[in-house]
């Protein structure tokens, strides 16, 4: 083993997922973006989302060109950037997390960010820290080799998208780099809360499920309680990104914007229980 490799770092994903297994649970997947309005509330936030239900968390680290996000999560992003949000301050967030909470956090970036902090640094710097896994939507697997092989050495889980187009054949190889679970996208474009979501992810999880017996979560559209039932009646795991963002953005300049966050995530629990 190389040097200073952390071996026994606990995976905290594989972990949630059997324990809510055995209870017969799904995992309520909140994502926020780190930043949003500031760093001190988005702890606030994940403190506060454990409380209400969630069990796993993704904090999106901000981009100034974010191509798979929609509009909610755009505005977030720069409202972050402006705020002088970096993956290094985000980094240094986990790590402070680190001390009251054991909650599984996952990083969404683009790879620039990566490339640019360079792989095997943030890698090393992010498992550290007690980041669990990562995911990159500009990433393909087929180009993930740096990331895929330094996520093994440390444990760190690097999960990758599957889509609605995706063919049995990229399946099967995206299926195969996943660690910790694999995060479906219910439809193509961007990320945005729908009114409805495609009657065919039913059909698109049971078809992933034969390539593998790793954890499907799915996300991108699902904005309540009641699609998150819906979605947690097949899946492993139910991801809400910009609806919890636009709960953030009605209430930036509000004093109970972290109860408004913490209620609507509680909410969504109890659709998926």
């Amino acid at each position: 083993m190389g040097q200073g490799l952390k071996t026994t770092k606990p995976n905290r994903i594989d972990e949630t997922f059997q324990r809510l297994k055995t209870k017969d649970e799904k995992a309520l997947i909140p994502f926020i973006t780190a930043g949003d309005p500031d760093l001190d509330t988005t702890k606030r936030l994940v403190i506060e989302m454990e409380k209400a239900g969630a069990d796993i968390i993704e904090l999106g680290v901000p981009f100034s060109d974010p191509i798979a996000d929609g509009p909610v999560i755009q505005k977030a992003s720069y409202r972050s950037l402006k705020a002088g949000t970096t993956l290094k301050k985000i980094i240094g967030l986990v790590k402070e997390l680190r001390r009251t909470t054991e909650i599984p956090l996952v990083l969404m970036t683009y790879y620039n960010p990566v490339f640019k902090y360079g792989i095997s640094e943030f890698v090393k710097d992010a498992n550290d820290a007690g980041v669990d896994g990562i995911i990159v939507p500009d990433l393909p697997p087929e180009e993930g080799e740096g990331i895929i092989e330094e996520g093994k050495k440390r444990g760190l889980n690097t999960i990758f998208l599957l889509a609605p187009t995706s063919t049995k054949e990229r399946i099967k190889m995206a299926a195969s780099v996943s660690t910790g679970f694999i995060y479906y996208v219910s439809l193509t474009g961007v990320t945005g809360a729908r009114e409805s979501l495609p009657e065919t992810v039913e059909a698109s999880v049971n078809k992933i499920r034969k390539a593998t017996d790793k954890p499907i979560a799915v996300g991108f559209g699902i904005s309540t309680a009641e699609q998150a039932k819906r979605i947690a009646s097949f899946a492993d795991g139910v991801i809400v990104g910009s609806a919890i963002v636009n709960v953030i953005e009605k209430n930036l300049d509000k004093p109970d914007l972290i109860e408004a966050v913490s209620g609507f995530v509680k909410n969504l629990k109890k659709g998926i229980i």
